[in-house]
């Protein structure tokens, strides 16, 4: 929290799924050669390959730095679950986080096109300000969310073949400038 005249402010919540924007689909070379030129991360940097899963190899390890810097609450918003601070968040460099914990029944009746994750997210956010970063938003989930939450949000489609990119960081930091001002603590760019 942050002190804004005698008016106490939240950091806004960066809800964070793993398959998409962590772990790029794409072929794997093109996640590195986009990594090292486009998100600031140095060539050669990236993390070596998980004999359990190889697609652990795909993570960028700058982009946990990079998140902290954009000054929210992280939380993990994917079906990684708890598994996320066991197997990403070391590898790219974040601590142990909170895990939103989806329902068991997650077919609740909602408008058609309606994200499962949305609904869980919206009431995790609990009325503060909301990014939600994933590969599998629409315009739906948008719709839904503006129509039902009173406070900022930003539900941020990632490119799933490209992962977390330059273009994605400064769209972070833009929303934040402007719809969470005195809401950010950290320093973006």
């Amino acid at each position: 929290m942050t002190a804004q005249g005698n008016q106490v402010v939240e950091r806004p919540i960066l809800f964070l799924d793993v398959d998409g924007p962590f772990i790029p689909f794409g072929p794997s070379s093109a996640h590195h050669e986009t990594s090292g030129a486009g998100s600031g991360s140095a060539p050669g940097s990236e993390a070596s390959p998980d004999p359990g899963n190889p697609l652990l190899g795909r993570l960028d390890p700058t982009v946990g730095p990079r998140l902290k810097t954009l000054g929210c609450e992280l939380v993990w918003a994917t079906t990684w679950m708890e598994e996320a601070n066991e197997s990403i968040a070391p590898r790219i460099g974040l601590p142990r986080l909170p895990v939103v914990e989806w329902p068991e029944d997650s077919t609740e009746a909602g408008p058609r096109g309606l994200h499962w994750k949305t609904r869980p997210i919206v009431e995790w956010a609990g009325g503060r300000p909301f990014i939600w970063v994933d590969d599998e938003i629409g315009a739906v989930d948008r719709l839904w969310v503006e129509a039902q939450y009173a406070s900022p949000s930003l539900l941020h489609r990632v490119d799933p073949s490209k992962g977390l990119t330059e273009d994605d960081f400064s769209a972070l930091a833009a929303w934040l400038r402007t719809a969470v001002p005195g809401g950010s603590l950290g320093t973006s760019g």
